[in-house]
């Protein structure tokens, strides 16, 4: 038996809940950006994902308009950090709602490093940072979807195997239901069958 759930029947944090424990797991972008004034933000959103190879452009969205969103409308610039799962603790803190003009970095104890092409800093701990011009973005309901080009991508060479990252020296974390997350479980391999038409 199933239950039924009508999101025009349902009030929003009840499909919100339903949403984000269905839709799991959900990578982290860990986002840090600069206000027009100089404050560096950084906070992790896990409705991302890639867009587009060519050109290369990720996106992720901002649930109502947080300080994220608002630097990068202003600023037009933004890294997209690796979330790993040693910083468990400090991505968690950077999630706090903090009054604007308070830079997570320095509240939450987060090491930046500079970044190459874009103003936003990087965090200097988190393994892969694609630093990110905005593109555009897109306004549906109470949401804003942010897609940014990826003008550089920063790799420590700690966690590259075979020219590319390598996912368990990433140890990346994921959001999952409620306040649950998770980290890199078992991994399993199988090549895609080719078709092979029928003689």
């Amino acid at each position: 038996m199933r239950i039924d759930f009508d999101p025009d029947q349902s009030d929003r944090n009840t499909f919100y809940r339903l949403l984000t424990a269905t839709v799991v797991p959900r990578p982290i972008a860990w986002i840090s950006t600069t206000s027009a004034d100089g404050t560096d933000n950084l906070a992790p959103h896990s409705f991302f994902t890639i867009s587009s190879v060519t050109p290369p452009v990720v996106q992720f969205t901002s649930v109502g308009r947080k300080d994220s969103l608002r630097n990068i409308e202003d600023t037009g610039a933004f890294v997209v950090n690796l979330a790993p799962e040693p910083l468990f603790e400090q991505i968690n803190a950077t999630a706090t709602d903090f009054p604007r003009g308070i830079a997570e970095f320095d509240a939450c104890g987060v090491e930046r490093e500079p970044s190459l092409r874009v103003k936003p800093p990087r965090v200097a701990q988190s393994p892969v940072a694609l630093e990110c011009e905005l593109h555009s973005t897109l306004r549906i309901g109470d949401s804003t979807v942010v897609f940014g080009r990826v003008v550089h991508a920063a790799v420590d060479e700690s966690v590259m195997a075979d020219g590319h990252p390598e996912i368990t020296r990433m140890r990346p974390l994921t959001r999952l239901g409620g306040n649950e997350w998770g980290t890199l479980g078992g991994i399993r391999e199988i090549a895609r069958v080719p078709y092979v038409p029928e003689d």
